[in-house]
């Protein structure tokens, strides 16, 4: 057998897995880790270093779609992203594959597994991540070692984000907080991440987190970091996001979805620019620059009392509101052009454009998704084209979203009661499909799955 090399760390609850998998995974590589939780993950990755992360999907019996592994996995992405995920369900969902996929997993390997399909993947996500890892210590004479943001700022020729762009122009290079506001799919993330590249601490990456999806128990680990002894499977210390984004962006992203006694500990460490790790006494200074990103009605929320007023004012320095697509029309083509040209050459079609009828087509649907629903639009219609231009055939559009939309309240300001039921109808409606309700009230995956642990459904 060839020298062993690669180092896999896997996380399963299942110590049988775990077990079968210290036993037939040490044949091939160099080194393997097994965890039982996420919980210690991010400590499990500072430290043991490995070339691939085997990720479960599902560490809630009770729930079982999947929304751990892709959260995590956008979490490992962003932390270290030469570090390849591969994904591991009992569950074949292609749908879930998909968005793993698009998350930035290597692959997907279904339960039971066959145990030479699990190494052949395995194998070539190590060969890839060693290969990375190579080409950044080792670059090309005059080449950077990181390269910019694959989905640049599209800024268009809309009266409302030309105010947009000019603002920006002024407060990047400044230490400024920004609050960003917009509907699902406005692009407030890739705004924040224009706002730190032309900013003075764009030569370190931002910290994104999604502050809503993190669990109340989490809460505190995750933004301030904890030291060894602090909890159960505490056992090294660990720096959180604000440490983590020390000289660089800390971006906080559905900020609104934070529980309103959670949000005096991050007001006193945004205050103070300073934290104390979970188990700690020893206050930390963090040099931060702060955006945060909501899709709630912020000002509602906080004469309902549901976020505290000293916390907005705070985070609300620079106030940002990105427009739908359906009060920018005038740049919907342009932007399905944008994407078609990057599907084009992804999937190797001869696409060149759209032809009227299409292009009329996009300009006057409704877009309650915005550009992410007009971006996954063109992707399918890319992939199930046939000749050189889009036709209307060619875009398949659900003409029900508009009213369905308007019919089914999203979960902006309202009381917990009406949240509670309003979650529970969407989820009757929609047979218990996580994606699905989530579009049909306006949230994030992630967020809708934080909504249904809240209320227990």
């Amino acid at each position: 057998m060839a020298s062993k090399i690669g180092k896999i760390l896997i996380v399963d609850d299942n110590a049988g897995i775990r077990k079968a998998l210290e036993i037939l995974l040490p044949l091939y590589f160099a080194e393997v880790k097994t965890i039982p939780s996420p919980a210690t993950l991010i400590r499990a990755l500072e430290q043991f270093r490995p070339d691939v992360v085997l990720l479960d999907m599902n560490f809630n019996t009770s729930i079982n779609t999947g929304n751990e592994g892709l959260y995590w996995t956008s979490e490992l992405k962003k932390m270290a992203p030469d570090v390849e995920v591969v994904l591991f369900t009992a569950y074949a969902d292609i749908q879930l594959a998909v968005e793993g996929m698009k998350r930035g997993a290597f692959d997907f390997i279904v339960k039971p597994w066959d145990n030479s399909k699990l190494v052949e993947v395995l194998s070539s996500a190590r060969d890839k991540a060693r290969k990375a890892l190579h080409r950044d210590t080792h670059p090309k004479s005059g080449s950077p070692a990181a390269s910019p943001s694959a989905t640049p700022m599209f800024w268009g020729n809309s009266p409302s984000m030309k105010v947009i762009q000019k603002t920006i122009t002024k407060i990047a290079p400044t230490d400024a907080t920004v609050l960003i506001t917009g509907e699902n799919g406005t692009g407030k993330d890739v705004l924040a991440q224009e706002i730190h590249a032309h900013s003075l601490r764009s030569d370190r990456p931002m910290v994104a987190v999604d502050a809503g999806a993190i669990t109340e128990t989490l809460f505190e680990s995750e933004l301030f970091g904890h030291v060894k002894g602090a909890f159960t499977d505490a056992h090294a210390d660990h720096a959180g996001k604000f440490e983590q984004a020390d000289g660089s962006t800390l971006f906080l992203d559905e900020i609104g979805n934070i529980p309103l006694h959670l949000q005096a500990k991050l007001l006193r460490a945004i205050q103070n620019r300073s934290i104390v790790r979970v188990g700690g006494t020893e206050a930390k200074p963090v040099n931060i620059r702060l955006i945060c990103a909501t899709n709630m009605d912020l000002d509602s929320l906080v004469r309902e009392g549901r976020f505290r007023e000293d916390l907005y004012y705070r985070i609300n320095t620079v106030h940002i509101a990105l427009p739908p697509l359906r009060e920018r029309r005038e740049d919907i083509v342009p932007l399905a052009q944008m994407f078609l040209s990057r599907y084009a050459e992804k999937y190797h079609r001869p696409l060149t454009g759209f032809d009227e009828p299409a292009a009329e087509m996009l300009r006057n649907y409704r877009w309650s998704g915005n550009i992410r629903e007009l971006l996954n639009c063109i992707e399918k219609a890319v992939i199930l084209s046939e000749g050189t231009i889009l036709t209307s055939k060619d875009i398949q559009l659900d003409q029900s979203t508009a009213s369905r939309t308007a019919s089914t309240p999203t979960i902006k300001a309202i009381s917990e009661a009406d949240e509670e039921r309003i979650v529970r109808d969407a989820m009757t409606r929609t047979g218990g499909n996580i994606s699905a309700a989530a579009k049909m009230l306006g949230v994030s995956r992630p967020t809708l799955y934080a909504k249904l642990k809240k209320y227990g459904l």
